[in-house]
C-alpha cells in the first residue's frame, strides 16, 4: 500500500516552523506573506492561506491587521523556586497541551538515582516515566522521573496522558521539601531527538528532588529546549 502524500499546506507549515526553530525567525519577527510564500514555495494562494491560518490558530504565529504576520513568543517561563504543573501553565497561556508518554515502567534504580534520593542500598527498584510535554504541538519539556514506590505504590496505574506526574504526586505525596539544580547542558542524542532540537542547541536542565512524609519521593530530570524556555523570578529582599 502506497503512503498517503503529505498535503501541500502541511509542507508549508513545516517550512515556516523549521525557520522558526532554526532561529532565523525569532519571537516578534515578521514572516513571509502569503504572496511571498506562493512565489517562494510555488504553491497556490489557497494553500498558503490555510497554512498561515492554522499556524495562527495554533498560536505559533500572530497577525496584525495592516502590518503582517509575526512569530508569536513561544518561550515558556518558569520560576526558579516554584513547583508548577506544566499542563496548567500551558493552558493558562491559552495554548493546547499534549503529553506523549515514552515509557512508564518499573526499573532497577541506578546508583546515581539512589544517591539523589538518599536511599543508598535500601531500595532496588523504582518507577520510571519519560514524558514529552507539548505546547501547541511543539515539544517543550522532556520529563524523566524516578518515583519511590514506597511513596506512590500505584504510580504505574496513572494515565500520564490525562494526568501529569506532578498532579498525581501532589495528591498522594504532598511536598515537604524540594531541591533544585539548574544547569545548561549539551543534550544527549535521545533528548535532542525528542525535543526536535536544531544542531548545537543547548538544553536547560532542571534536576528536581522531592521529599514527602519524611521520605524521598521522586527525582526528575526536566529537559527544556534552550530557545523555548527561560527561568524568571522576582524576589523581595
Amino acid at each position: 500500500m502506497s503512503a498517503v502524500p503529505t498535503p501541500l499546506y502541511e509542507k508549508v507549515k513545516h517550512h515556516v516552523v523549521a525557520r522558526i526553530r532554526s532561529g532565523e525567525w525569532g519571537p516578534g519577527a515578521r514572516v513571509l506573506s502569503e504572496h511571498e510564500i506562493v512565489r517562494e514555495l510555488k504553491v497556490s494562494r489557497m494553500t498558503a492561506n490555510r497554512a498561515i491560518r492554522e499556524l495562527v490558530q495554533a498560536g505559533v504565529l500572530s497577525r496584525t491587521a495592516g502590518l503582517g504576520t509575526f512569530v508569536a513568543d513561544l518561550r515558556a517561563t518558569g520560576h526558579p523556586l516554584q513547583i508548577r504543573n506544566i499542563a496548567a501553565d500551558i493552558r493558562d497561556r491559552g495554548h493546547e497541551y499534549r503529553a506523549e508518554v515514552i515509557s512508564h515502567e518499573r526499573v532497577e534504580m541506578p546508583a546515581a538515582v539512589r544517591a539523589h534520593l538518599g536511599l543508598k542500598g535500601r531500595a532496588r527498584y523504582a518507577f520510571r516515566s519519560v514524558v514529552v510535554h507539548h505546547d501547541n504541538g511543539i515539544a517543550l519539556q522532556v520529563e524523566d522521573r524516578y518515583v519511590n514506590p514506597a511513596i506512590a505504590p500505584a504510580y504505574l496505574s496513572v494515565d500520564l496522558v490525562a494526568t501529569t506526574a506532578h498532579e498525581y504526586l501532589m495528591q498522594v505525596a504532598p511536598l515537604e521539601r524540594v531541591q533544585h539544580v539548574v544547569r545548561a547542558v549539551p543534550p544527549e542524542a535521545r533528548i535532542r531527538l525528542l525535543l526536535e532540537l536544531v544542531p548545537h542547541e543547548p538544553v536547560l536542565l532542571i534536576e528536581r528532588t522531592t521529599w514527602s512524609r519524611a521520605q524521598p519521593a521522586s527525582f526528575a530530570c526536566l529537559h527544556h529546549a534552550g530557545s523555548r524556555f527561560e527561568l524568571r523570578g522576582v524576589f523581595d529582599i
